[in-house]
């Protein structure tokens, strides 16, 4: 008895059908592509830019500034920095230790690192300099007036773009000038690497002023053409250098004269 064979398009037809299925199931189990990478914030990172851009043009800023700073419950006092062609620094302190009463030049050159006794109240002799280190060593705390350093190595942090910052553009503070950024530490240390504060400078990198805890410095007089060098106030001597808190008040019970009539 002859066999039967089935029509083609029924046996095709089910495998016609499947295959489109088989394809939906393999593309449904492909994972979905990743979502575009965050660009993070661009405009915090721009600001950070600007504000390193601004901080490197300082350190090769050459120039004779005067500055006045101010702080509560005290009388202004103006600080005169100098950035010598060959580097070299000095920064002039009226009342930087003894308490207020003593004046002192700190100035780093190719000899090192020297606080200077200028004469004043508080140390009335000549002016003599006291060699602290190597010229980029830090300042001890107890001989450190704090006012030099926006002007001198607070700049190496602001161009640091490894250094724990948060900066941000801010509005320039009544009685500063020029283009202003907030900077605030994001380091839990307690030794930060520089204060708090607003930072000011013009577009050709000058300083113009910061206002920070500690009080107020602004520009006060366009500045004038730099020296080939700082030179010292005074001789360097064997000494030792004035700290920046007051001296104790003497005892009378130990004055000579105590006990006398």
């Amino acid at each position: 008895m002859p066999v039967l064979s089935r029509p083609a398009g029924r046996v095709l037809g089910p495998l016609v059908l499947a295959l489109p299925v088989a394809l939906v199931a393999c593309d449904s189990a492909q994972p979905p592509p990743p979502p575009p990478a965050d660009p993070g914030p661009v405009q915090v990172d721009g600001t950070r830019d600007e504000l390193a851009a601004l901080a490197a043009a300082a350190q090769d800023r050459h120039l004779v500034a005067q500055y006045v700073f101010s702080r509560s419950g005290q009388p202004d006092r103006t600080i005169v920095f100098t950035s010598a062609n060959d580097g070299s620094w000095r920064v002039d302190v009226p009342g930087g230790a003894l308490g207020g009463t003593a004046d002192v030049s700190l100035a780093a050159t190719s000899d090192g690192l020297f606080q200077c006794a200028l004469p004043s109240t508080g140390h009335p002799e000549p002016a003599r300099c006291v060699r602290l280190g190597d010229r980029d060593d830090a300042i001890p705390r107890r001989l450190d007036p704090r006012i030099q350093h926006p002007l001198t190595d607070w700049l190496d942090v602001l161009t640091d773009r490894r250094a724990p910052l948060a900066v941000a553009e801010a509005a320039t503070p009544k009685g500063l000038a020029g283009t202003c950024y907030s900077v605030e530490s994001t380091s839990a240390s307690l030794n930060a690497p520089l204060d708090v504060g607003i930072y000011c400078y013009d577009p050709d990198g000058t300083p113009t002023g910061v206002r920070t805890d500690s009080g107020t410095l602004r520009l006060a007089a366009p500045p004038g053409a730099a020296p080939a060098a700082v030179q010292l106030a005074g001789p360097v001597v064997d000494a030792e250098p004035l700290d920046t808190a007051a001296p104790p008040t003497p005892d009378p019970a130990l004055s000579p004269s105590a006990g006398t009539s």
